[in-house]
């Protein structure tokens, strides 16, 4: 074997030793050297392969952990996103509901600010006619206070003033006056008493006899004067002069006269003052209307009523414009005596209220001047 090792290393090259991988025929060592040089190299291999399955496992763990730890991190992730989606949302649902509240809040800000403009307004324009009307009543006042101081002094009921009382002229210079005219129930005493009063004849002072009784109410009612019907004064005078005097057979209407002439609304005007066009005329305002709205009857009216400012107008027969003046008139006269517009005495005061009474007495029974 030495010999053929010694052949055979001698037929190699001097470059590098090779080793055969076939053992020559005539050697019998060879192949327990060959079986020698695997079991080396199965070693090898077995510690490669071993290094190898090492690694590899190694290798599956660190993946192993490594895809668990990502995957913790993952779900770690996934938590805080739907974290921050609910918390996004809940964020978009509360600036949704701040957005509602503040358009709603605006909506109810601008309703508001309109609806005070609208109140101002409507306030402003109700004042300013509250001032007009109480300019107007003013001026009417004014004169009717002017009015009421010349009859005081230079008129009586013993000796009256003829060129202040109409009622007590003749027939020719107490007609109405052409054109248009308007009286308000507080200046019928004055300005158009002449259509229902009859010429009272001067009586001396021993034809009377005070009744101690409506004297005594009256005094009483003077003492502190009013419009209230409790004081037995005027609860009397309504009962006997001014409920039969305003009792028209148009009910409802009558008690809307009586409404208006207790709180000086009633306007008289006669139906001849009306300035038509020739062309919008009928033939019954020509000649005025046949029938009276409060007493029903087919009569001539010569005169129309208006009830506060409602612009309806009524017509009336010459019968009841007198009772209706008749009762403006004492209406007229009590309220000068309430605001002490009349300075006389006691007894000369009842006096003249007794001839108002007897004109609405007078009145409700139907008596009346022809002129009216």
């Amino acid at each position: 074997s030495e010999a053929n090792f010694e052949e055979d290393s001698q037929e190699q090259p001097a470059v590098g030793h090779w080793k055969t991988l076939m053992p020559s025929k005539g050697s019998k060592e060879e192949p327990e050297t060959g079986c020698q040089d695997a079991g080396g190299v199965d070693e090898t291999q077995s510690t490669e392969q071993l290094n190898v399955s090492r690694l590899r496992s190694s290798s599956v763990e660190i993946r192993e952990k490594g895809s668990e730890f990502l995957k913790e991190e993952l779900h770690k992730a996934q938590k805080e996103l739907k974290l921050k989606d609910k918390e996004c949302e809940r964020l978009s649902k509360v600036r949704e509901q701040l957005e509602q509240e503040l358009e709603e809040l605006t909506a109810s800000l601008f309703e508001e600010a309109h609806k005070m403009v609208r109140e101002a307004n409507t306030k402003q324009a109700a004042s300013e006619k509250q001032l007009r009307e109480a300019r107007g009543k003013i001026d009417m006042l004014q004169a009717e206070v002017t009015a009421l101081k010349t009859l005081v002094i230079t008129s009586t009921p013993s000796s009256p003033n003829r060129e202040l009382h109409p009622q007590l002229q003749s027939p020719s210079k107490a007609g109405f006056r052409k054109g248009h005219g308007r009286n308000k129930s507080t200046s019928s005493a004055m300005v158009s008493a002449a259509s229902q009063n009859v010429t009272p004849e001067p009586v001396s002072r021993e034809c009377k006899e005070v009744d101690s009784i409506l004297f005594a109410e009256f005094q009483a009612w003077k003492e502190s004067p009013t419009l209230d019907k409790s004081s037995s004064f005027l609860d009397r005078i309504y009962r006997e002069d001014i409920g039969p005097c305003l009792d028209f057979t148009k009910q409802e209407l009558s008690e809307l006269v009586r409404v208006a002439v207790e709180e000086n609304t009633l306007t008289i005007e006669p139906v001849a003052s009306q300035t038509l066009p020739l062309t919008k005329m009928s033939a019954e305002e020509c000649s005025g209307p046949k029938k009276c709205a409060l007493s029903g009857l087919p009569r001539t009216c010569k005169h129309r009523i208006m009830l506060g400012d409602s612009g309806n107008y009524y017509y009336i027969s010459p019968s009841c414009r007198a009772r209706i003046t008749a009762v403006c008139n004492f209406f007229t006269y009590i309220r000068y005596i309430q605001q002490g517009l009349v300075r006389q005495d006691v007894e000369l005061m009842y006096w003249e209220v007794m001839r108002l009474r007897k004109e609405m007495s007078l009145a409700k029974l139907g008596f009346y001047r022809s002129e009216m």
